[in-house]
């Protein structure tokens, strides 16, 4: 079962720099792998993110090149050694299941396609408080029900009064708050950080200390009366080995799951399949893919029917973005079917 590979650079343009506590990005390199097998071709995405991604290297263009070489010598793409690249393990993936779906960028047939939505949170980027409460507002007003802020840089005391002005407007009833940290709390100062935001009623903090600490970490799970969720801490962890050993030990209420960041679908499922033994709870979010990643992360999230908001509100952060069936509207993301696809041009290894 032979198949040919090309693949295709491009660069995305953000329509304004988007900071988190780790830096602001301007712009984010993705690479659009196609494979074609008796004359079906899918697409997938490698979009690796510097300073988090394991596969965030600087030959990963010519790393690609190799693979598809090696693929189109006629190694199958998953026979690859890709443990050290989740994101084109991720890519392959997506191309694979798009051959086998025999329609250009439907990965599972599941409702999501035929126009039913998935609930998403409603994501506000790191920026004065100012700023970052009239687009929470927005999103709101467009009908989000849950909003995501992405703290850690601002002073705390800000960030608190800017919470405490949520909640004094809509109540936990009515608006659930999800705080991300991307690890950026101090070790000595996560726990008594946590136990003050508490009084604002937050649904969950993503990855509130940095990663690899796992005693740390465990004794905020322990110590914290918001629910933690662990997201940078699953990247480049054996999920076979060490997967339910690291939940075990850790307990949070949550994992993230990003396929970008873990290496694809199945490794993804993996996880879910030990958050179900352990009692874990779990979301998928994106990362930065543009809308042939997003799309295909949708799509497998839809397979699991769940009512908890996604973290899929990624798409429209790009000037030159592939346009897409996909919109977030009312605090859902929808396929509109009616809509056509851009196309993504392609080049080939050897030229």
């Amino acid at each position: 079962m032979n198949y040919s590979a090309s693949y295709k650079k491009h660069e995305l343009q953000f329509i304004k720099p988007s900071r988190t506590s780790r830096g602001e990005m301007r712009t984010h390199e993705v690479f659009y792998i196609s494979l074609t097998h008796n004359s079906e071709t899918g697409t997938g995405e490698a979009a690796p993110l510097k300073g988090l991604s394991i596969d965030a290297v600087e030959d990963l263009e010519e790393k690609i090149k190799s693979f598809c070489s090696f693929i189109n010598e006629g190694i199958h793409p998953l026979d690859l050694d890709l443990e050290k690249f989740p994101s084109i393990r991720f890519a392959f993936e997506c191309a694979l299941k798009e051959i086998e779906t025999s329609h250009q960028h439907i990965l599972f047939g599941t409702g999501f396609i035929h126009g039913e939505p998935i609930p998403i949170n409603g994501l506000v980027w790191m920026d004065s408080t100012e700023n970052m409460l009239n687009e929470a507002w927005k999103k709101i007003e467009s009908g989000f029900t849950c909003i995501k802020f992405k703290v850690g840089t601002l002073d705390f005391d800000e960030e608190c009064r800017m919470l405490e002005t949520v909640r004094k407007k809509y109540s936990d009833s009515k608006i659930e708050i999800r705080l991300d940290a991307n690890g950026a709390f101090k070790n000595d100062e996560a726990t008594q950080k946590l136990k003050e935001l508490s009084r604002f009623g937050i649904h969950s903090v993503e990855q509130p200390v940095k990663q690899k600490q796992h005693e740390i970490m465990q004794e905020v799970c322990a110590k914290s009366k918001i629910a933690i969720a662990l997201d940078e801490e699953l990247i480049g962890v054996d999920v076979f080995n060490n997967g339910k050993k690291l939940l075990q030990f850790i307990k949070p209420a949550y994992i993230i799951l990003k396929p970008t960041l873990i290496g694809g679908f199945t490794l993804c499922e993996k996880w879910i399949s030990v958050c179900e033994e352990l009692k874990t709870g779990w979301w998928a979010t994106s990362a930065l893919e543009s809308n042939i990643g997003l799309n295909a992360i949708a799509q497998w999230t839809s397979t699991f029917k769940t009512k908890m908001p996604q973290g899929l509100g990624t798409g429209g952060l790009y000037t030159n973005n592939i346009s897409s069936p996909l919109i977030a509207k009312n605090g859902f993301l929808f396929y509109e079917v009616d809509k056509i696809w851009g196309e993504i041009p392609y080049i080939r290894v050897d030229e």
